[in-house]
């Protein structure tokens, strides 16, 4: 069978006489149609779709990406960053440590990054395992934070980290407006899940906001961590369940169980493991 929009010389002797023309066995096209590579698909032109229109004519809305930034504050500052490196201050402590992400070039002089009273030395992968240096002299392992006066213990880890992720901040504040706003206008409870709690800061802004708070971790560490804070902060009477399980099998019995919650909170890692050795996966694992 032809196909459309060209004749085909199908018969055995015009293939005969294509063949002795052409030289080649393949079927010649009329010099009336061109080849079918050069011709363009029609379109009906009820479904050509302006660009950025939608079906009814209307100019679609734009919307672009929000930055959220965690502003200066006595108790947290971003100073610089750059050379895969940023400088910090905790409370009055400057802390020079790794990130990845700062390709740039440092604007601050460096004579302030040297002025650090701690740094982080060795793998700069963010789950890489190092060590701290004290240039002016060791303070202690643990010592007192705060945000939004809740303080909470800052802790030097062995993987770069100091129990607080201080770009959070801008959903801290978010989230405890939500609270505060929900409890002017509804009297039944707001039930809260944070997933990945870590050390707790999103559960005790959330409690003392007004909200029943479960708190979920793998680490049976990390939530002793969180039960401190709880108690630095004088928040031990405010709703807040502490549970070490799997994140993934927990909300697995929760939707079993017909449990629902009014906000979920979650800051996964990119890797990680369950209590009982179960892998976490951000990638695979998420959706």
């Amino acid at each position: 069978m032809a196909k459309p929009g060209y004749k085909s010389q199908s018969n055995s002797s015009n293939r005969r006489k294509n063949k002795a023309r052409s030289g080649t066995g393949k079927p010649t096209f009329q010099k009336s149609e061109p080849p079918p590579q050069e011709r363009q698909p029609r379109i009906a032109p009820e479904f050509v779709l302006p660009p950025r229109m939608n079906w009814d004519g209307q100019r679609l809305v734009e919307r672009t990406g929000v930055v959220l930034k965690t502003a200066p504050s006595p108790d947290y500052e971003l100073i610089d960053s750059g050379n895969g490196r940023k400088l910090e201050r905790y409370g009055n402590r400057l802390i020079d440590r790794p990130e990845g992400q700062a390709i740039w070039q440092p604007s601050a002089p460096q004579s302030l990054w040297q002025s650090v009273d701690a740094v982080f030395t060795g793998d700069t992968d963010e789950e890489g395992v190092g060590r701290w240096r004290f240039p002016k002299g060791e303070f202690g392992e643990t010592w007192e934070l705060a945000f939004d006066r809740i303080p909470f213990w800052g802790r030097f880890m062995s993987f770069r980290h100091v129990g607080v992720f201080p770009e959070q901040a801008a959903h801290w504040y978010g989230l405890q407006n939500a609270i505060r706003h929900a409890k002017q206008v509804r009297s039944s409870p707001i039930k809260m899940l944070n997933l990945f709690g870590y050390t707790g800061l999103a559960s005790l802004v959330g409690a003392r906001a007004g909200a029943e708070v479960t708190h979920v971790d793998a680490s049976k560490k990390a939530i002793g961590w969180a039960r401190e804070n709880q108690q630095l902060a004088g928040l031990t009477d405010k709703p807040i369940r502490w549970i070490c399980d799997d994140a993934v099998k927990f909300c697995a019995r929760e939707v079993r169980r017909g449990n629902s919650y009014d906000i979920i909170l979650l800051d996964p890692p990119a890797y990680g493991r369950g209590p009982k050795g179960e892998v976490w996966q951000l990638f695979d694992h998420l959706p």
